[in-house]
């Protein structure tokens, strides 16, 4: 059975930003439940320290690298929580991420929070994710 996605939008201002308010999902045989990735090099090491953009874009080919190893890719994303140290700022380079997430063809369910600080504090934003295939 094909996975079937049906948005759910009782208001119209979030498709604009690009996400749905919520998402059906039936026929899904496998969940993937992604950590929180973030601007962080293959050993470990954060990366570009005061870049928003490039802290978004590195936690987004983090994101994908998982759902690359799970055999999924953004397609697949069904759920998107973003945490930041900077709403504003990360406002202001938002379309890196709206852009990726077009490409992909999806606007999943989505939760922006501002935080105080992420568990290394030279980090500025981390991406949590739910997929399906």
């Amino acid at each position: 059975m094909a996975v079937e996605r049906t948005a759910v939008n009782p208001v119209t201002w979030s498709v604009e930003l690009g996400f749905n308010q919520g998402e059906v999902v039936s026929g899904q045989t496998r969940t993937l439940y992604i950590s929180g990735q973030t601007a962080m090099s293959d050993e470990g090491k954060p990366q570009h320290d005061g870049d928003m953009a490039a802290q978004l874009a590195l936690s987004l080919d983090n994101l994908e690298a998982v759902l690359g190893e799970a055999g999924m890719s953004l397609a697949n994303l069904v759920r998107l929580n973003v945490c930041t140290t900077d709403v504003d700022l990360l406002f202001q380079h938002y379309g890196v991420l709206a852009a990726r997430l077009g490409a992909a063809g999806v606007a999943p369910a989505t939760t922006m929070l501002g935080v105080t600080r992420l568990a290394i504090p030279s980090l500025m934003v981390e991406l949590e994710g739910t997929a399906v295939a």
